[in-house]
């Protein structure tokens, strides 16, 4: 980093510090906000924009070539009359960026004059122009821009050090996006009565990334489509570097007429299966030997001393007013060996046995032991750790959930199947956008046990602390004759990572 910003950076730093110091207790016989007498002005020359680190963003995009290659590949408009396919692609990513929820929020965005200053735009597409860019694609056009996303994302994960590529996990599922529209083509009822559209997600569980995203009608199944895109999934991270690929999935996702080709193939996998009332007879068959305790991992050790809690009143609540109450007692799990139907081989089926006991309010009424099942080919592993291996997918569940409520890529705001499948590719953009800047923070040097934490946290990171981390940082815009200068105006206490990625932009990429 360069040492006159690392100067300003400690020296913004030092100057919060002291404002936080718990130990000044200066003018607490007042209120600490006495501000009175605020005036608002409009500045005449300066130029700012509340999303200042969108120029950042836009470096790494232009740094891996991806505004290049939508526009070489992806041949949606015929005329590139005033906009290319890059400027609708990357318009619609940089708007959650930039925070906003929906279409109609590029509004903002292209009356923000400083924001166009630090894309270099003379102007940007309008949501009705976004829109209809969108109702141009078909599913061909869908698929060749995702290809588009995954070439570039090679790219990214060709920096990373050899231990990244020891094993990819790779997860499925589909997911609900509800609409209250009565007019868009492709939309269906679900069994729970949803109106909506039913979308098919990929990703890789190592970094959080959507592979493929596939929409679909909102009465289709979970599983359908998944094995194609499974197989292309797999196919992407083997071309990627990956040595291992593991598959997960919900009982939904068991294909089991696939096992046995992915067995061959040298691919592992963790499903869960339902619990048939074979499997169940094989479980109750088991002698008692085969029973195991499932001691669950403890996910945030404690370093300092244990609290006291606080009351459950969630819990005296269901008592007081004599809900019932299923509660877990224990645990125990074993495993057998059970060929599926449609498989010519016999695979290791972990069974989890859950004593559980119904209660109203204080008073148990009858024990209400029930069987889990998970379906897997990995045979190094304890059957416990097989267990832990299949519940890890609920993070699959987390980055759907952030995709719906945060990020806002997973909505129906366009009028057809295919746009609307359009519009979530084109706005899980950001979220891929958001896990490569992590990805590209250089580990090495001096500091490099910080520097791979502070890495790891960044792409953990919920978009919206990423939003306002990274990229809401006030910054006014200066054009000279050669260059576009954003400077900051605010401090925060990721800016030193933000400035480390700027210097790793600056630098050749690993071919």
């Amino acid at each position: 980093m360069n040492t006159r910003i690392r100067k300003q950076i400690e020296r913004r730093k030092r100057r919060i510090a002291r404002r936080l110091d718990r130990d000044d207790n200066r003018g607490c016989s007042r209120p600490i906000m006495t501000a009175a007498n605020i005036h608002y002005e409009i500045a005449d020359r300066t130029q700012a924009t509340a999303a200042g680190g969108i120029g950042a963003i836009h470096l790494l995009v232009r740094k891996l070539g991806l505004d290049e290659a939508i526009n070489r590949g992806l041949g949606v408009l015929k005329i590139n009359l005033p906009y290319h396919d890059s400027d609708h692609v990357l318009n619609i990513a940089y708007n959650l960026l930039a925070g906003g929820e929906c279409l109609e929020h590029l509004e903002l965005r292209r009356h923000d004059a400083a924001y166009l200053d630090v894309l270099g735009a003379r102007r940007i597409p309008d949501p009705t122009t976004a829109g209809d860019f969108c109702r141009r694609f078909d599913a061909e056009r869908i698929d060749r821009l995702q290809q588009i996303f995954n070439a570039t994302r090679w790219k990214v994960w060709r920096q990373q050090p050899a231990a990244f590529f020891e094993e990819a996990r790779i997860d499925a599922d589909g997911t609900m996006v509800e609409t209250t529209g009565e007019r868009k083509e492709g939309m269906e009822i679900n069994y729970k009565g949803q109106w909506g559209y039913h979308p098919l997600v990929v990703s890789l569980a190592n970094t959080g990334e959507p592979l493929f995203v596939v929409n679909r009608p909102g009465n289709r199944p979970s599983h359908e489509q998944a094995a194609g895109y499974l197989d292309r999934a797999i196919e992407l991270c083997r071309q990627g570097g990956f040595r291992k690929i593991l598959l997960r999935g919900d009982t939904d996702f068991t294909q089991t007429g696939e096992l046995d080709r992915w067995d061959e193939d040298g691919v592992k996998f963790v499903f869960g299966i339902d619990a048939t009332e074979k499997l169940n007879g094989l479980a109750a068959d088991l002698p008692l030997e085969a029973w195991q305790t499932l001691v669950r991992r403890v996910r945030h050790p404690r370093k300092t001393q244990p609290r006291s809690r606080r009351p459950n009143v969630k819990q005296q609540i269901v008592e007081a007013r004599q809900f019932e109450d299923i509660r877990t007692v224990r645990e125990h799990v074993a495993e057998f060996r059970y060929q599926p139907g449609k498989c010519q081989k016999t695979y290791r089926v972990v069974v989890v046995w859950k004593d559980l006991e119904v209660y109203r309010g204080q008073k148990m009424l009858f024990d209400k032991p029930r069987c889990f099942f998970y379906i897997s080919n990995v045979e190094e592993k304890p059957a416990a750790e097989i267990v832990f291996t299949a519940n890890d997918r609920c993070e699959q569940e987390n980055l759907l959930g952030v995709q719906k409520d945060d990020v806002r890529s997973l909505t129906a705001p366009l009028d057809n199947l295919c746009s609307n499948g359009a519009y979530m590719v084109m706005a899980m953009l950001a979220w891929s956008l958001k896990a490569w800047s992590a990805l590209l923070l250089p580990e090495s040097g001096r500091w490099q046990a910080k520097h791979c934490e502070e890495k790891r946290k960044l792409l953990r990171m919920e978009f919206s602390t990423f939003r306002q981390a990274l990229v809401n940082i006030p910054a006014q815009i200066l054009r000279t004759g050669r260059k576009i200068v954003s400077r900051l105006l605010a401090w925060n206490p990721w800016q030193h990572v933000f400035f480390r990625l700027l210097e790793r932009l600056d630098r050749p990429l690993r071919c």
